[in-house]
């Protein structure tokens, strides 16, 4: 029996976090694959121009990910500029870097920065994921069955978190954690989920580091011994969408680096 693979053009993509690194790579990968894309991403960040230098088949949507109500008025521009929705990129996420408790300062780790990031990367990657849901469900299904695929963003830090990296780690762990029981929910519905856990990669949160720290940092990966690029995360999310037996599983992309202390 043939395999049904599937084909990124023509699809209708929705990329939070898609004005810059892995969301905006994965814009305009989509784009030049022949597929629409909405980027999704907060009103004061690049969306409105990086969606015009991708032309008519892009369209920003101004939202906060964690926003019941933005993320539905999300779907709702979905529905009337393109009709449908047939893909999730879930790339919007945020980070701090804090001791568990600093013992020079005497001062514990702030709760409401842990719950911030855990509220953005965690509750924010589930509202987009369940709303998007709904709106894939109304698609006509392949032969397959198959009628959608969310793909979200965790990193190598849910696994060997480093020092300073309790939030993060703890939200990136969220969702490796919820990866496998959404895909099973949502296997009736004919929609695959999928998580990418990204290891050093050359994004705006690295570019601000000194260039000795990003140098050191390269070194790391043994091999190849660079930070990886945001354009190599969007053609995994390519290759996610058009192999339909990838489902509820962790990719690791790292270059085979295993985070130390």
């Amino acid at each position: 029996m043939a395999a049904a693979l599937r084909s990124v053009k023509g699809m209708i993509g929705l990329v939070t976090g898609g004005a810059s690194g892995l969301g905006r790579a994965t814009a305009e990968r989509l784009v030049q694959q022949g597929a629409s894309a909405v980027i999704v991403d907060l009103p004061t960040s690049d969306g409105p121009s990086v969606a015009k230098a991708l032309g008519e088949q892009c369209v920003f949507a101004p939202a906060d990910v964690t926003s019941e109500v933005d993320v539905k008025g999300v779907l709702a521009l979905v529905r009337e500029k393109f009709g449908r929705l047939d893909l999730a990129v879930n790339c919007a996420g945020i980070a701090v870097a804090v001791k568990t408790y600093n013992g020079k300062k005497d001062v514990p780790h702030s709760l409401e920065d842990f719950q911030r990031v855990l509220n953005v990367n965690v509750a924010g990657t589930f509202n987009v994921i369940r709303l998007s849901a709904g709106e894939m469900g109304k698609n006509d299904p392949d032969s397959d069955g198959h009628r959608g695929v969310i793909v979200n963003t965790a990193s190598v830090a849910a696994f060997e978190g480093q020092v300073g990296q309790a939030a993060y780690s703890a939200s990136k762990g969220g969702i490796v954690g919820m990866t496998l029981p959404i895909a099973r929910d949502l296997a009736p519905m004919g929609i695959r989920v999928v998580t990418i856990a990204p290891g050093l990669f050359a994004t705006p949160l690295l570019a601000g580091l000194p260039e000795k720290v990003r140098t050191f940092l390269a070194r790391q990966v043994p091999f190849p011994s660079r930070l990886g690029l945001p354009g190599e995360y969007a053609h995994l999310v390519q290759c996610i969408v058009e192999n339909p037996m990838l489902n509820g599983e962790v990719i690791r992309l790292d270059g085979a680096i295993r985070l130390q202390p």
